[in-house]
């Protein structure tokens, strides 16, 4: 892996800013830091469970344990960013890697955090510096399958 890559710097840019599980983590237990990861989840996503993580559990339980505890539990619930901020810089990544599917989930909790469709497209214009044009686009087609989804949804007019 190149570290001059621009899409490598962002990477690392935003897991250093996001930073590492703290030390307490790692004293409490599993248990704890699973219920942590779906107080976290459920705060995202309007009360409700996350489809993919629950449908991981029966075929991939390490898995699904392992995102909720660890990714959830210890590194999502830190303190030092608001959720808004967590997921916007979220969309960010995954738009500019190029992991739409992930890209929508996280724009659409960003929608339910407060975040707003103009600040959500402009995370796209950003993408096109680190990224390039083509990761851009191809997130912004992703993105307005969201919007129209969620105006779809509550039967706003497009």
């Amino acid at each position: 892996m190149r570290f001059d890559n621009p899409i490598c710097r962002l990477v690392i840019g935003v897991a250093f800013l996001l930073g590492a599980a703290p030390m307490t983590a790692m004293s409490q237990t599993t248990e704890e830091r699973l219920e942590r990861g779906d107080m976290v989840v459920r705060s995202l996503n309007q009360g409700q469970p996350q489809p993919a993580l629950e449908g991981m559990r029966s075929e991939f339980p390490f898995l699904a344990e392992a995102t909720e505890a660890y990714a959830l539990g210890d590194v999502w619930s830190r303190p030092g960013l608001d959720n808004r901020t967590r997921q916007l810089a979220a969309v960010a990544v995954f738009a500019a890697i190029g992991e739409t599917a992930y890209m929508k989930v996280h724009a659409g909790y960003a929608l339910n955090v407060g975040a707003t469709e103009d600040e959500l497209r402009e995370i796209i214009y950003m993408v096109t510096v680190p990224a390039g044009f083509p990761k851009a686009i191809t997130a912004s087609q992703a993105l307005s399958e969201v919007f129209a989804e969620r105006r779809s949804s509550s039967g706003e007019q497009q």
